[in-house]
Parts: structure tokens; sequence; C-alpha cells
């Protein structure tokens, strides 16, 4: 049944993980999503409007549109993202509506000696992880009610890029990196669009780290994946970026899920990524 009170609108609805929240939502509240490349399936859903951010005035949209509750799963071009957020930051500010962004544990890619929790400070090294501190940044200068920052680790699925990137790879005999000193969490499509449907649910605002409660070393975590894909010989390609261990993950300390929305490890790949 949709709760008539909620309308939403996922920016990037055409991605993988936009798509995916589209779906978990689309039958419980009024869900509108934009896309961004022309043709395709989208063009025919009249829930689905194009919206390019480096042409379109992300204003205008919202106008129009007039959602209680944004969430941005945009990518694309970098200033056009931060231009975009500062104007959905405007929009905020003047109505009754709310940003559900999609960060990433990239914003403490330049910490490397211990999992990151939800009041860190955030430095990175990479320029991905930059973007999402700036637009982090602009938004925690709003009322906390208006806001949720939701940093996600890597993302897996049967329909995930990097599922599909690892089959690609396998096919063409061609080496998949892997990181054997990198220790991560990771999230499934399916477990996280479920937290992000309860948050909404919940009204919660703040920031949420929404990782597998449990870590992993990078290597064995994709040889697990390969393992269930089928019985293949891959050639991995072992990355070194450093002598020691490094962690990239991000767990909740202030802000914990229900334990039905929690999820570990292997519970992604026996349940997930093989579909």
């Amino acid at each position: 049944m949709k709760d008539g009170g909620k309308k939403i609108l996922i920016l990037g609805g055409s991605g993988f993980i936009g798509n995916a929240i589209y779906k978990e939502l689309c039958n419980y509240f009024d869900t509108y999503a934009t896309y961004c490349s022309s043709g395709g399936a989208f063009e025919d859903n009249k829930q689905f409007i194009r919206y390019d951010m480096q042409e379109d005035d992300i204003y205008q949209l919202l106008e129009k549109i007039r959602p209680q509750i944004i969430i941005s799963a945009l990518r694309g071009n970098f200033s056009a993202q931060v231009q975009a957020h500062q104007h959905i930051v405007e929009y905020l500010v003047k109505n009754d509506c709310k940003l559900y962004f999609l960060s990433s544990a990239n914003v403490f890619d330049a910490y490397s000696k211990f999992p990151s929790y939800e009041h860190d400070k955030t430095l990175s090294e990479s320029v991905y992880g930059r973007l999402k501190i700036r637009i982090e940044n602009m938004l925690l200068r709003l009322p906390k009610s208006k806001m949720a920052i939701l940093r996600v680790p890597m993302v897996f699925g049967n329909s995930s890029p990097r599922v599909k990137e690892m089959k690609k790879f396998i096919w063409n005999n061609e080496p998949i990196e892997v990181f054997p000193n990198l220790i991560i969490n990771v999230i499934s499509d399916y477990k996280l669009t479920q937290q992000i449907h309860y948050l909404i649910n919940r009204n919660k605002s703040g920031i949420f780290h929404l990782g597998s409660y449990d870590l992993v070393h990078h290597e064995d975590f994709i040889k697990d994946i390969l393992e269930r894909i089928g019985s293949f010989n891959p050639i991995f390609k072992r990355v070194f970026t450093t002598n020691e261990e490094r962690y990239l993950a991000v767990l909740p300390k202030d802000n914990k899920l229900p334990k039905n929305l929690r999820i570990s490890c292997q519970e992604i790949i026996d349940h997930h990524v093989i579909g």
C-alpha cells in the first residue's frame, strides 16, 4: 500500500544502486526517479524523468515534482554533482523536504589503521572521496532533520557492476585485481535498499554506516565470490599498495540498525551475489 504522505525523488534512478532503491520503494511510496542516458525502458516509465546534471537545472525539477524526500545516488561529472547538490541544499532550506545522500567509505580513505565510525573526521586521498566529503560538508550545515548521510562500502549483487566485471574478466581470461592487505566491509544491493527503506519509514536523520557488521580481506572475499560463480581458474593480479594491512571499512557505533537489517560478509556471498 502506498503511503500517500510521502513523495520520493531518486536522483540517479537509472544507475545500479538508484534503480535498486526505486524497485524497493515504488510499491510503498509515490516514487519518481531520474535517468540520464536516452533510450531504453526508462523513457516509457512515467515515473522516470530525464535529467542531465550538466544541462538541466535541478531546482526546476524539484519545483515540478515537489518531493518530500530526495535520495541522491547521482554519478558522473564531479563539478556538476557539486553544483546540483548546492541547488538541492537551497531547495531543502526553503521547503519541507529531506535529503538522503549516498556517500562512500572513501571519505576515510586517507586513514588506513582502523575501521571508521560515524563521527570520525573525514579525510581522503582520492578525488572521489574528496568529492563526497565536499558534499557531506554542505549537508552538515543544514538542520539535522533535513538530511541523512549514508556512507556505503563496496556494493555487491548479482547484477552489480563489480560482479559483472569479474565475470567478464573470467570469460576473457583477463586478470582480476585483488588487494591482499586491504580489510573491508561490504554490502549487497538487496540489503542496502532494505536499510534505506527502514531509515525513510522511521524518518531517521544524521550519519549512517550501511555495511556488513564484520570485516574481511578483499582478496578472500573476491575469491569466495568467484567460487560461487563457478569452477574456473581465474587469474589474479595481487596489488600491494602498502606492506601493512590497511582498512577501508565503515562500521556503526552510534546509529546501529535493528538486528534483522544487519548482515555479515558471508551472508552476502551465500544469498545475494549469485541469484
